[in-house]
């Protein structure tokens, strides 16, 4: 009875800590996967001409009889949403570790052209909007805009569009002015203070949208003939009837526009709007446009709940002409402050000053002066940083002789980065024969991609870069602190509830062998990869060597 009772006893611890050892197996094997946040302020925007990125379909290269000879880089050159499309399938922004797209304005453009002494200039740029409620027919068609919204969120990339408030398009012989009560044409922007500023025309013959006003106000007539023209009109006036009764709003110039916006928002998903011109607009009408932007979304999401990425709010990022960073949250018109933050407008600004920083600065005086902004004067907001742009006549390397550091400074930087396209294959900012920002305008490079070996190499650059990035919020949403100075090595850590993300990345080193003090970010015995290289460590002593023949370290838990 004693044996068996003995064996019964064996029998079951052995059991037992059979179950123990297949728990703490489980338990190995399959360790709680916490999947990687998508956060704004750490995100890769991809910013691109409409017109100038790729042509997917030459049968729409021409509207309008939009046919006289322009001035160089003046003209509509073919690109369209088809073309960025395209790329999306066949991985280009994948690659680049873009999780963002920003397109200049796909509405509708005037018809005519101006010709003010540098020849004849169509909106092949999509800022002088005709009727908002329509595609231009150069940039595609409403079936073009659904299949690219579906194919980028398919792969984790948000759409964002750029919505202009402030100004009609130019007057032509085949556009008419629109009505007095809509615009101001008799005042033009001397910028020397706030009324200045706003209650005015930015240049002339661009008429300017009486954002101030709330008087009710009729359809243009103009527009009024071309929906009854295209048997639209009734369902138009049909939906801003509904529009105006939800909401309240006069019938004022701002508000019909704003509804005209957001539909884009309800009907297609994008994710955001960079606003253009927003110190020539007062700020209420900013705050306004995010009420409406922010119910648009919400009812996409509750219409379409197959299709919601995440619970993200609508992004709204603004250019404030000449706005930087270390002003903090507020803009200086000379006469007057004012603060687009607060009450809330938007989660971010473009910072115009961050090309100046990245002159002057070396990289952790760069990165600490940013990092110690975003996380006191500017905590909970974002910044918007970029190198080059599309009206920007100085960019940070106008001759892409330095294409490796922009990379760094721009996608190493806290903050949201802002890749111009061609950033990433130093598409020339430099074309002979062309005025003003024309020069900056020119048609991707996507030959030179495809057979210069240099090319290749900066677009590799970027690449891998750009992929770390998105993958490691930490970057562009942490903390950064510099572990040491020469060779130059910092870490950039993260936290939001279970989600944290710790990296190490390394600078200008020397080819071959690395050894690495990682003591205060990573515990002893784990593996790391750099994933510049591929190659793989396991901490030892608090320390981590890498032989590779690059330059760029970027470690990240294996």
């Amino acid at each position: 009875m004693k044996k068996l009772f003995l064996f019964t006893l064996i029998l079951i611890t052995l059991s037992c800590k059979n179950k123990d050892t297949e728990s703490q197996t489980a338990s190995m094997e399959t360790p709680e996967v916490i999947e990687t946040p998508f956060i704004w302020e750490a995100a890769n925007i991809y910013f691109l001409l409409t017109d100038r990125f790729n042509n997917g379909d030459t049968s729409n290269d021409i509207n309008f009889d939009r046919t006289k000879e322009t001035a160089k880089l003046r003209g509509f050159k073919g690109g369209d949403i088809k073309g960025i499309t395209q790329k999306i399938k066949e991985g280009y922004f994948t690659d680049l570790g873009i999780n963002a797209i920003w397109m200049t304005p796909i509405v509708e453009q005037i018809h005519g052209g101006t010709d003010e002494g540098t020849g004849v200039t169509y909106g092949f740029h999509g800022y002088w909007t005709k009727d908002w409620t329509a595609i231009d027919p150069n940039f595609g068609t409403k079936d073009d805009l659904h299949e690219l919204v579906k194919e980028a969120h398919s792969r984790g990339i948000r759409i964002v569009l750029d919505a202009v408030i402030n100004h009609t398009g130019p007057v032509t012989e085949k556009d008419p002015v629109w009505p007095d009560d809509w615009v101001r044409t008799d005042k033009q922007c001397t910028y020397d203070n706030y009324g200045n500023t706003i209650s005015c025309t930015l240049v002339a013959n661009l008429p300017d949208i009486r954002t101030e006003s709330n008087e009710n106000v009729d359809l243009p007539p103009q527009l009024v003939a071309k929906w009854k023209a295209e048997g639209r009109y009734e369902q138009e006036v049909k939906e801003l009837d509904e529009f105006f009764e939800r909401t309240g709003h006069p019938r004022a110039p701002r508000f019909y526009i704003m509804k005209w916006l957001t539909d884009y928002i309800t009907e297609f998903g994008v994710d955001g709007y960079r606003a253009d011109t927003v110190k020539h607009v007062e700020e209420y009408v900013w705050q306004e446009f995010k009420v409406e932007c922010d119910y648009a979304f919400s009812q996409y999401k509750k219409s379409h709940p197959e299709q919601v990425l995440d619970d993200n709010e609508f992004y709204l990022v603004g250019e404030i002409y000449n706005y930087g960073v270390s002003s903090g949250q507020e803009f200086d018109f000379g006469d007057r402050k004012v603060n687009y933050f607060d009450p809330p407008s938007f989660q971010s600004l473009i910072n115009f000053e961050f090309k100046y920083n990245s002159r002057d600065k070396d990289y952790d005086d760069l990165f600490s002066h940013y990092d110690a902004i975003l996380h006191n004067e500017l905590e909970g907001f974002g910044t918007l940083n970029y190198l080059t742009s599309h009206d920007d006549g100085q960019p940070f390397d106008a001759q892409r002789k330095k294409p490796f550091e922009t990379a760094n400074k721009l996608l190493l930087s806290p903050g949201t980065s802002q890749v111009y396209y061609g950033d990433e294959s130093s598409r020339s900012l430099i074309i002979p024969g062309t005025e003003g920002d024309a020069t900056l305008r020119s048609m991707m490079n996507w030959d030179s991609i495809a057979n210069r070996k240099r090319t290749k190499e900066v677009l590799t650059h970027w690449q891998k870069l750009g992929k770390f990035r998105i993958k490691h919020p930490s970057v562009g949403a942490g903390n950064h602190q510099m572990i040491s100075e020469t060779p130059y090595y910092f870490s950039r850590s993260y936290q939001n509830g279970d989600f944290k993300d710790l990296v190490i990345i390394g600078l200008d080193l020397d080819s071959g062998e690395k050894v690495i003090d990682v003591s205060k970010v990573f515990e002893e015995r784990v593996m790391l990869r750099d994933a510049y290289s591929g190659e793989t460590a396991t901490v030892e002593n608090g320390k981590v060597t890498i032989n590779t023949k690059f330059n760029t370290v970027l470690l990240e838990r294996e």
